[in-house]
């Protein structure tokens, strides 16, 4: 039985994460200080003998505490509402949180797996987006605290793979949605859905010309433990997302039609920094995983709607 910590595991994808490994039998530690994290999101898990909640921030947490095999670090918040509310904290989170996390797998001679982001490409101008693109980032904008902690983090990774062997994984995550979401982390699926179940105006920005690729959760966690799974030379960054596209209005019109919504859908400024598209390139992870996303927009938005009916009651 390994032992896997799991940081920023009470968050939507750490508590989807911490699901999958207890199913295949590992002994979890789930790290959260619950800045972003819910405990709802981990209720049910807490009630299993091989599951341990940590309530600490892991900028500060003694790595001399636990011993682990493996380690996948999510800790940090990730929607743009979320990690623009204390932009230090999120810098801080990414950089010392990593580093924290290295220095606990050095120790134990454990595998590491850091939750990166397609952010780290920025304002892409090369499309769709390939790992070996350095990106298009403006690190003095107000999206910089979350894209250059993210940047710095991999960094890290590599530099303490040349110099003390580490062993370490990345992966770029895309745009992600499904159980577990936070009602109110700004991000556009959640946002569509709960403006159309409750008759609110749902609010795009620009003229909702921008896309954006959509991977139902199941299929990134899938994708993510497949990655560490792999032996030890194999590194990445590999990008997980679907690469099926959507503009932000088509978006809006598919969830205002399956929500059997009145909203009317407004356009609202376009904030600052904001991509125009966003598409993953996947052809190494089919190659060195035999990943594909297999879940549709289609059925993956009516788990998700299902979930925010029974929340929002």
């Amino acid at each position: 039985m390994k032992k896997v910590l799991v940081t920023g595991g009470a968050g939507f994808l750490g508590s989807n994460l911490c699901k999958n490994l207890l199913q295949q039998g590992n002994f979890v530690y789930c790290l959260d200080n619950l800045y972003t994290g819910k405990i709802k999101n981990i209720a049910l898990l807490k009630n299993s003998k091989k599951f341990q909640f940590i309530n600490e921030d892991i900028r500060y947490f003694d790595i001399n505490s636990i011993k682990i095999d493996e380690i996948y670090n999510a800790a940090c918040p990730a929607s743009p509402k979320a990690y623009q509310k204390d932009p230090i904290y999120t810098i801080k989170t990414n950089i010392l949180g990593i580093e924290k996390m290295l220095n606990l797998a050095t120790l134990n001679n454990a595998k590491i797996l850091q939750f990166s982001t397609s952010e780290v490409y920025g304002n892409p101008l090369v499309y769709p987006q390939k790992e070996e693109y350095f990106g298009n980032v403006n690190s003095i904008g107000i999206r910089a605290c979350y894209d250059e902690g993210k940047r710095i983090a991999e960094t890290l990774c590599f530099d303490y793979k040349r110099q003390k062997g580490t062993k370490i994984k990345i992966v770029r995550i895309f745009n992600t949605y499904g159980v577990n979401m936070d009602k109110n982390d700004g991000r556009v699926i959640s946002n569509f859905i709960v403006q159309s179940l409750q008759g609110k105006d749902i609010t795009i920005y620009g003229e909702g010309n921008q896309t954006r690729s959509f991977c139902y959760v199941d299929d990134l966690i899938n994708g993510i433990v497949k990655m560490m799974e792999t032996d030890d030379e194999v590194t990445g960054p590999f990008n997980l997302g679907n690469p099926q596209e959507y503009t932000i209005k088509e978006l809006a019109e598919i969830i205002k039609k399956k929500t059997y919504s009145n909203s009317k859908i407004i356009c609202l400024d376009l904030p600052e920094d904001d991509p125009i598209k966003r598409r993953p390139d996947i052809t190494k992870a089919k190659k060195y995983l035999d990943w594909n996303p297999t879940i549709t927009l289609d059925e993956g938005l009516d788990k998700t709607i299902e979930y925010f009916r029974r929340i929002l009651k």
